[in-house]
């Protein structure tokens, strides 16, 4: 092996929406949420495999996303886009059926005049206060409610990695008031945490994210990629003697430290080294060193023959885990794992 691999494991992002949409009512819908190119896996891929799994919606945060992801999937299923519509965004929305989820007055004017009578949605702020129509816009609310007959009206908990948290209530209070006579069907609070926390905030429509990809807060999922790291150098060290840049870690002890072929450039973050663990099979073997653009360094002492690769995402750490080290969460690493990566999918149509 002279190249990382990143394995990804399609069928399991379609078990882990499947799982998440056994939490729903039956007449709860499902959809899948694949923004940030499927989470940083293929938007083509992951979107072909979940419309195979029984995903009729999907949401997406850029028109651009939406346009690969009609692209791959062909016609029918309703693409939402989060960041709603712009008069520069008239062609995209046209040409590849996207709906855009309006945000503010200026682009429900901007959608009334360019493309009325086609599929929209519409966004609420119940207490985020990032994307959404504020309190202070309920009267052009309602006039969109009317006048363009929205496909879908949504809203976004800040909290849901967080259950306890008293936002969550305060939000699903204000979502229930805010849209009181709109169809249920019609209506969207939660995403993967918000799934999680009860049937009370599934409303007509759920939109996992990081669940189906493996990631907190949903501790039941499947492990859906495998990152392994070619070793490509092995070298003895003595006592004293210091691995990477700025010398910060010294060797402790005569060890043997395997040099990987990856590293920042790859999205391992600089924030990583010396702190996270890797694994040759089942044995924990830990980072030495800083990463660096292309490398980064691991101890090795006692393990022979030397290893070929050592796994970073795996059976034994999953992204949450590598994301702990770094102090982050497993969204950044997830979504930030590069582009030189062999990637090796399982479950391709």
């Amino acid at each position: 092996m002279t190249r990382a691999v990143l394995a990804i494991d399609l069928d399991a992002i379609a078990e882990n929406w499947a799982a998440l949409d056994a939490r729903s009512a039956a007449d709860v819908e499902t959809a899948a949420v694949v923004k940030a190119d499927g989470y940083g896996l293929g938007i083509g891929p992951v979107g072909r495999r979940l419309l195979r799994a029984g995903v009729r919606r999907f949401f997406v945060a850029q028109m651009a996303e939406g346009v690969a992801l009609r692209a791959a999937i062909g016609d029918g299923p309703p693409i939402h886009v989060f960041a709603g519509y712009t008069g520069a965004d008239r062609d995209d929305v046209e040409n590849a059926a996207l709906s855009p989820l309006l945000n503010s007055p200026e682009q429900i004017a901007a959608f009334s005049s360019d493309l009325k009578g086609r599929p929209c949605g519409l966004q609420i702020d119940s207490g985020m206060h990032r994307l959404g129509l504020a309190p202070e816009d309920d009267a052009a609310f309602r006039a969109a409610l009317d006048r363009l007959d929205p496909d879908l009206v949504i809203s976004h908990l800040a909290c849901a990695d967080t259950p306890e948290h008293p936002m969550n209530a305060r939000q699903l209070e204000t979502f229930a008031r805010r849209t009181r006579g709109i169809p249920r069907a019609r209506l969207s609070l939660a995403a993967t945490g918000g799934i999680l926390m009860g049937p009370e905030y599934h409303f007509g429509v759920t939109r996992p994210g990081v669940g189906l990809y493996g990631g907190l807060p949903f501790a039941g999922a499947r492990g859906v990629v495998r990152l392994d790291l070619p070793v490509i150098q092995v070298r003895d060290v003595r006592r004293g003697d210091a691995v990477g840049y700025g010398a910060t870690w010294t060797a402790p002890r005569p060890s043997r430290i395997a040099t990987l072929s990856a590293g920042y450039a790859d999205g391992l973050i600089r924030a990583i080294g010396g702190r996270v663990t890797l694994f040759a099979g089942d044995r924990p073997v830990p980072s030495v060193g800083r990463v660096s653009m292309d490398l980064m360094a691991a101890d090795v002492t006692g393990i022979d023959p030397a290893p070929e690769f050592l796994t970073l995402i795996g059976p034994a750490q999953g992204v949450d885990g590598v994301a702990a080290a770094a102090g982050t969460i497993g969204y950044e690493i997830l979504t930030g794992l590069g582009h030189r990566y062999e990637r090796v999918y399982k479950g391709v149509d």
